[in-house]
């Protein structure tokens, strides 16, 4: 591990970044607070958009695209809407004619105002709610189930790489429904869909739960969510799901003829995840040692490092490793050979390991000879020598291993750090030692959350989806409380 490279306990936002820049995921860009995504980030995000798309898809939903500029006007149509996202919308005034020679012969630039000013997309229930009214008329019309795979700007002033930019990509659902039911169904079947691919490919367990008024999507009747634990103790909301009611339709006037013959209006939900869950990937697993990624999710599940003296051997070995990846990349396994006679085998080691790829072959000659190969485990760390002829049998075994171990540590870990407080002295004496998820009782209102949230920085993640109602009293107010809910400080 080289020296410069920080520890989770030394300083662990250091470490954050260091993993982001030294495994090549991205870096900051020429425009304040945005990042360049690197190939080998964007290929993490490419396998997270894979397993999505083929979810949405599976879930009756369709690729769609929307217009990045929205007209200003259209925000001011739903007020809570135009509220929550007044101070993060980035707005475009003019725009540039042509360059053009002053009196003098000086090139200027020559601009004029717009007739309206447009905002640059932070979230397009707006855009699609306009768009909407064309395509409905009649019940026939609807469901519409229609996803996009997009870039937002919402204009942070502190930002960290994946988990805040001033731009990220993300995947927005907007669904329109003939009745309540129906939409309050899609919004629990897409926060069922984020939770599945959170714990099944991800490796992450997440709480489902019921968003607090202050914490809601603005415009929303109801924000449901999944909360990630990461290793530092604070929550990351991981994905929304949005019962949007009626709100939306009744501002841009989406009606349709129902199958009784009166017009009604539609009723609307809206979902989405975001590249900050590679953020997520990368605070849930990783080690000291680097980036720790989840087989499903890895760009290079399994790769092999040839060792040599000679060129005679070189050419022995990496005629072995191109067979054993041959068989290997049959099986589906992602494989990369790395037979560069430019890094030496030890440099290879370190930036694999670095990157999180989870599997690791090295074959020497003394191995081509035996039949076997050195393999190695990222998670663990663990090494073992194989025989060749048992590579294709065993690989996608370990893979299998590899997934689901990360997914149970990090559910124990979850486990030791979700914590009860029966009082505001132990509220804030287990926030401020041990971080966390904190199950305490709160008064339900928004007034108390706020008063929470200024003394410690802590907020309501999420009201779980269960059954477990508990009376007792506000850890702050002591007012009655008719459930446990969960606290954490957050990203």
């Amino acid at each position: 591990m080289a020296k410069d490279f920080s520890t989770r306990e030394e300083n662990y936002s250091k470490w954050y970044n260091d993993i982001v820049q030294r495994a090549g995921l991205a870096e900051n860009s020429a425009v304040r607070g945005c990042m360049v995504i690197k190939p080998y980030g964007y290929a993490i995000w490419e396998k997270m958009q894979a397993a999505l798309d083929k979810m949405f898809k599976d879930t009756g939903h369709s690729n769609a695209y929307f217009p990045l500029f929205i007209p200003k006007s259209f925000f001011s149509r739903e007020a809570d809407h135009v509220e929550g996202f007044a101070k993060e919308c980035a707005v475009v005034t003019h725009y540039r004619l042509k360059n053009a020679p002053d009196g003098r012969g000086v090139v200027v630039d020559e601009t004029a105002k717009l007739e309206e000013e447009l905002v640059i997309r932070p979230t397009s229930e707006t855009i699609i709610w306009d768009t909407y009214r064309q395509w409905v008329q009649s019940y026939r019309d609807l469901p519409i189930l229609v996803n996009q795979w997009a870039n937002v700007v919402r204009w942070e002033m502190r930002t960290r790489m994946f988990l805040r930019t001033a731009e990220f990509l993300w995947q927005e659902g907007h669904t329109a429904h003939a009745t309540k039911e129906e939409a309050l169904e899609e919004t629990y079947r897409m926060l069922d869909v984020y939770a599945d691919f959170a714990e099944n490919h991800m490796a992450i367990p997440v709480l489902k739960g019921i968003k607090s008024e202050n914490e809601r999507f603005a415009g929303a009747l109801e924000t449901f969510c999944i909360e990630a634990l990461m290793q530092d103790g604070k929550a990351l909301q991981a994905g929304t799901s949005h019962f949007l009611g009626q709100n939306f339709a009744k501002a841009f006037d989406v009606k349709f003829a129902s199958k009784e013959g009166s017009l009604e209006y539609v009723w609307a939900t809206s979902w989405g995840v975001s590249t900050r869950l590679v953020g997520a990937l990368i605070m849930a697993h990783s080690d000291d040692n680097g980036l720790v990624l989840p087989p499903k999710l890895a760009p290079i599940q399994c790769v092999i490092v040839p060792i040599y003296k000679s060129r005679e051997q070189y050419d022995q070995v990496c005629e072995k490793a191109r067979e054993i990846s041959d068989r290997l990349q049959e099986q589906g396994i992602r494989v990369k050979l790395d037979d560069r006679d430019t890094h030496k085998p030890g440099w290879k080691f370190n930036e694999y390991e670095f990157k999180g790829v989870p599997l690791r072959l090295v074959i020497g000659p003394r191995d081509v000879e035996k039949s076997t190969v050195e393999l190695a485990r990222r998670d663990t760390l663990e090494k073992q020598v194989l025989a060749m002829d048992r590579l294709t049998e065993v690989v996608p075994g370990l893979l299998e291993d590899i997934q689901k171990g990360l997914y149970q540590k990090a559910l124990a870990f979850r486990e030791e750090n979700t914590r009860e407080a029966n009082s505001w002295e132990e509220f804030k004496e287990i926030l401020d030692e041990k971080g966390g998820f904190i199950m305490a009782h709160w008064d339900g209102t928004a007034e108390t959350e706020q008063k929470i949230k200024e003394e410690t920085k802590a907020t309501v993640r999420c009201i779980p989806l269960d059954d477990n109602k508990e009376n007792g009293r506000c850890v702050y107010s002591g007012k009655p409380s008719e459930r446990r809910v969960v606290f954490a400080r957050a990203y």
